[in-house]
């Protein structure tokens, strides 16, 4: 009876698009951690302006003498933006490669409709991380007309409070923070699929929840600063 053997190009494919899961995987882990820790910073808000300020100031002296200051944000940064370029690589990869890979229509229209929102929702996350960075680490840009100039830009607390005081960048963060949810709840999922941790009906249904309860748990604590901030519990 004949046996049928995969080709040397086809076991190619197949390593690489499994090599291109897991990099989306573990960058996409990556990223999980450093926004709880960025969500539990943004929290010190609530604190008030000394605790917030406090908290951006010891990021950068973090780890003298022996690092620089500002050394362990550089590092942070430069891990950030390796992981970022290389989960964007892989699944846009993926992507342009399922297209044509579409099994039943069932199966293909399920599958695009997924597809189709992690596609525009990471890259719309991905416009976003730019002018997030642009806003309050790269140029430090005040929206708010009447709260202008260094005292504002050069104080973190008073840039996010001045910042979220303007209706449409609260928008636009809540936008943000829409798509961050469900993209956070397909991937890490996505991310124990591939890593093998869904073997088993019980384990599949663990990382389902696992996915939904990490995108709530990131969103609200990133929701929560920025809505008190709108409804005048922080100023």
């Amino acid at each position: 009876m004949p046996t049928t053997t995969l080709s040397p190009r086809g076991t190619t494919a197949r390593s690489t698009t499994i090599a291109l899961k897991l990099l989306m995987a573990v960058t996409g882990l990556v990223f999980v951690g450093y926004l709880l820790l960025h969500m539990y910073g943004n929290l010190k808000a609530l604190q008030g302006e000394e605790a917030f300020n406090s908290y951006a100031e010891h990021l950068r002296t973090f780890g003298e003498p022996m690092l620089p200051y500002g050394g362990l944000l550089w590092i942070v940064r430069v891990v950030l933006l390796v992981s970022i370029v290389g989960h964007a690589y892989a699944a846009y990869t993926l992507w342009s490669r399922a297209g044509s890979a579409r099994r039943t229509k069932y199966a293909a229209v399920k599958t695009a409709a997924t597809s189709k929102w992690m596609r525009w929702g990471g890259t719309f996350l991905l416009v976003f991380i730019v002018w997030h960075l642009l806003h309050f680490t790269i140029v430090k840009i005040s929206p708010n007309a009447d709260k202008q100039g260094i005292d504002v830009t050069a104080n973190p607390y008073k840039l996010v409070v001045a910042s979220f005081e303007v209706w449409w960048m609260l928008l636009i963060y809540i936008a943000a923070m829409v798509a961050l949810f469900m993209h956070l709840m397909h991937g890490v999922y996505s991310a124990q699929q591939t890593l093998g941790w869904t073997s088993s009906p019980k384990a599949h249904a663990r990382a389902k929840s696992i996915g939904l309860v990490v995108a709530a748990l990131i969103v609200v604590g990133f929701l929560i600063p920025p809505l008190s901030i709108a409804f005048g519990l922080i100023d």
